[in-house]
């Protein structure tokens, strides 16, 4: 399978899918919604090869419904814990609803029949099924998926859409009449009670479009009896005709091309002549024909038009076993001109003609991109891009193989700083894809010699401009090597004082395993070794958490005692929270006791504003002197859900959902301040809210001082990563007498700057990059403050 509809999200396992999951906003978890990636993805080897619906109906020819399968590949495919999941074309029903698994083994070439439901008006009987099932097909319109599980799926592509992970299971989809979920661009015609989806070439088409690979035709079922009809090295092609040549020729290279790539791609977004076969030539810039990578190659004419709004590069959907090509290869490639994912392309191709060698030199292009221009006139083409770029997004380095880069260097949030211009903030970024379509590669790009880090750069990058899922992506068709111009720092900045605060939001630390946190006792163990290392490294005399597990004091006693056996016993002791709320995170707070001691009990708040009730406790020096108090708080994520509701909606001012609610938090907590008394106040934690926005405003207002703004650099004022845009959701802000007592603040730069892949997760994470240090501890950086507190014994 090639493509799903546009109902679907990515997958690159099994398909070639072409919708977007949306942005959602910061998730209470602190992680953001992956953003997928197109592939080309080898079609299947088994597949639906027949669908009818319309058995024991008037005028049907047989009495049950069946579906054919056909292996279509060159070796036996087993279908032991397959299924069949039927849901109808545009209503709420789920896959697995409807569900018939199967068993067996189909040899190359092999139909396998699945009879299914009878209708009230009997007639002939099927061929011998090879399994027996239930389904009720719709004889015009519905939707049936080939699973590789015996699990319902539990979505239906449309008003319930697959995740990428339900989406992998699917081996074959096909949408038929005016189902909502279906591969390519159409799906397949609608049927009648005398009428079967039939796909071409005896079942060996496979485009990846349920319209061209399918048409209306009679019932003609064939079981595993049926003469095995392999179908060879090629697969034939539903629709695609070869191009016309006015005479027959024993050399193909003398067939000529009938069109120019610039006349295929044409000066605006969607090809002029899509739908039409055509014969071009050029030179192959980038070779990509494994299954592995995207079953094709792009090619460039030698001899481009003067149109500078036309392309002259060109993707051809050709696997090797077509024709094996290289870079440099002259070609003439002839196929059907499809707009597959917003990419122009040749697919499917019947021929394609190694007619001898060429070069082609990359367009020099330089970021960032002139305000109204797109890369839509270099679709295709081979560019480089000489100045030096700087990482700037690697969410999803370990999935897709993809970095986000920007000239100028990396991007920040809007609502984080002023002078933030997102507009050219998106002209000067380039998504860097891998040319790959596998999904969690067991191979990473840019992990050697170093894991690419956010803020390193590269020069020189060059490659392929290709377009999918609404982002122009760089084909690299050189390796590309990051320089570390934003090395590691194995300890904290310098912040002086006699007391040291640090705050650190620690990604669900859960005692309790399969939660939020860990799922085996392996990943807890690996997970806890991070958190021991950042805190031993930040070495602070007090520290605010959180995302610590609600469960009265178990997962922080765990925390503290796998701390204290590293650094000594007894050097560190935890806060009871007297009111931890209901959720199930909550704040926390550690200290040592040779350095500082609580002054008075522990505090916190019923009001309800408060999700996670914040923890207050003031200390003094051991040996006596001027008190702090310090407050943990975890403000409303930005997220948004069904519960958000007038002023805690999305106002579109870039400040995600409750953010009406995080302004009630920071009031609440000035309160708080007031109403306690409480001496030289010191509010830190994850409020989910950038340093430009009202929350931060709020507090400000009501008289603390942000101690980053004040003592941190604004290039290094970030503590999280969010859709390739850094900021500062972790504050630390101080009242106004306990600022003349700040002798410096910093920000740790082991978690946002560091792709995922390093953490303590065992799905996907290649075991060679794991180690137990601070880096990739959490998802945000922790912050370190120097008090200089006076009075007491020295």
């Amino acid at each position: 399978m090639r493509a799903l509809s546009r109902a679907c999200p990515d997958d690159r396992s099994g398909a070639r899918a072409v919708a977007v999951l949306a942005a959602a906003g910061l998730l209470a978890a602190g992680v953001a919604v992956m953003s997928p990636s197109p592939a080309s993805a080898e079609p299947g080897d088994v597949v639906i090869s027949q669908v009818y619906g319309g058995g024991g109906n008037s005028g049907a020819p047989y009495t049950n419904d069946y579906v054919e399968l056909f292996n279509r590949g060159s070796a036996a495919i087993s279908l032991d814990d397959w299924s069949l999941q039927y849901t109808s074309a545009t209503g709420t029903g789920l896959f697995g609803s409807q569900k018939q698994n199967l068993a067996g083994s189909l040899a190359p070439g092999q139909y396998h029949l699945v009879q299914l439901s009878a209708g009230s008006t009997p007639s002939g009987a099927l061929p011998a099924p090879d399994t027996v099932g239930t389904l009720s097909l719709s004889g015009a319109a519905g939707k049936v998926a080939l699973v590789r599980s015996a699990t319902g799926l539990a979505c239906n592509g449309g008003s319930s859409p697959c995740t990428p992970e339900q989406t992998a299971q699917i081996a074959d989809l096909v949408g038929y009449g005016t189902a909502n979920y279906f591969e390519g661009t159409a799906a397949a015609p609608g049927l009648s009670n005398a009428t079967a989806a039939v796909r071409a070439g005896g079942g060996c088409a496979d485009t990846d479009d349920n319209a061209a690979d399918f048409a209306a035709g009679p019932p003609a079922p064939r079981n595993t009896a049926t003469p095995p009809a392999p179908c060879g090295a090629a697969s034939p092609s539903p629709s695609a005709t070869p191009s016309p040549s006015p005479t027959p020729t024993a050399d193909p290279c003398e067939v000529p091309a009938n069109r120019q790539i610039a006349e295929v791609q044409g000066s605006g977004d969607v090809s002029p002549l899509v739908g039409q076969t055509v014969r071009v030539e050029g030179i192959v810039t980038g070779d990509f024909q494994e299954s592995g990578q995207q079953s094709g190659f792009y090619f460039q004419d030698a001899t481009p038009d003067a149109d500078p709004a036309t392309s002259d590069g060109l993707f051809a959907f050709a696997r090797a076993t077509l024709k094996d090509v290289k870079a440099g290869d002259r070609v003439l490639v002839t196929g059907r001109v499809t707009e597959f994912n917003g990419l122009t392309e040749l697919s499917p191709v019947t021929a394609v003609d190694v007619c001898g060698t060429g070069t082609i030199t990359p367009e020099v292009y330089d970021l960032p991109r002139a305000a109204g221009a797109t890369f839509e006139p270099y679709e295709g083409v081979l560019v480089t891009f000489p100045e030096p770029l700087t990482v700037s997004d690697h969410y999803n380095l370990g999935r897709f193989g993809e970095v986000t880069v920007a000239a100028g260097g990396r991007r920040f949030q809007p609502t984080d700083r002023p002078g933030v211009d997102p507009a050219l903030d998106a002209r000067r970024s380039l998504l860097i894809d891998d040319g790959s379509n596998t999904e969690n590669p067991a191979t990473i790009p840019y992990t050697s010699p170093e894991v690419v880090r956010l803020g390193d750069t590269a020069k020189g990058v060059t490659g392929v401009l290709s377009y999918g899922f609404g982002a122009y992506r760089l084909e690299p068709t050189k390796p590309i090597t990051f320089t570390r111009t934003n090395p590691r720092k194995p300890a904290p900045a310098p912040v002086g004082g006699n007391v040291r605060v640090a705050s650190l939001n620690t990604l669900n630390w859960f005692t309790t395993l399969d939660s939020r946190g860990a799922d085996t006792a392996e990943e807890q163990q690996r997970q806890l070794k991070k958190i021991v290392a950042t805190l031993k490294g930040l070495d602070a005399d007090v520290v605010g958490l959180m995302e610590v597990e609600n469960n009265g004091q178990t997962a922080l006693n765990a925390l503290v005692a796998a701390l204290n056996a590293e650094v000594g016993a007894g050097t560190y002791a935890a806060l009871t929270h007297p009111y931890p709320g209901t959720d199930l995170i909550h704040v926390a707070a550690i200290y040592k006791p040779a350095r500082v001691r609580p002054v008075g009990e522990t505090l916190s708040s019923t009001d309800p504003v408060f999700r996670r009730p914040p923890l207050i406790q003031t200390f003094r020096r051991t040996g006596g002197g001027q008190p702090f108090t310090l407050l943990v708080n975890h403000f409303k994520s930005k997220g948004c859900d069904e519960e958000a509701t007038g002023g805690d909606t999305d106002q579109g001012d870039g400040q995600g959902c409750y953010n009406a609610e995080r302004v009630r938090q920071a009031k609440a907590v000035l309160g708080l301040i007031d109403s306690m008394d409480l001496p030289n106040p010191l509010v830190i934690g994850d409020l989910n809210a950038y340093g430009e926005e009202d929350p931060i405003d709020t507090l400000e207002k009501g008289g603390l001082t942000s101690l980053s703004k004040r003592f941190v650099p604004a290039a290094q004022r970030y503590s999280y990563l969010f859709d390739g845009l850094s900021g500062e959701l972790d504050h630390a802000m101080a009242g106004k007498q306990l600022v003349k007592r700040v002798t410096g603040a910093t920000i740790w730069h082991v978690n946002a700057d560091e792709p995922r892949i390093l953490d303590y997760n065992l799905e996907f994470n290649p075991p060679s990059l794991y180690r137990p240090d601070a880096f990739r501890s959490s998802d945000h950086d922790p912050l370190l403050i120097g008090l200089d507190l006076p009075g007491g014994k020295h």
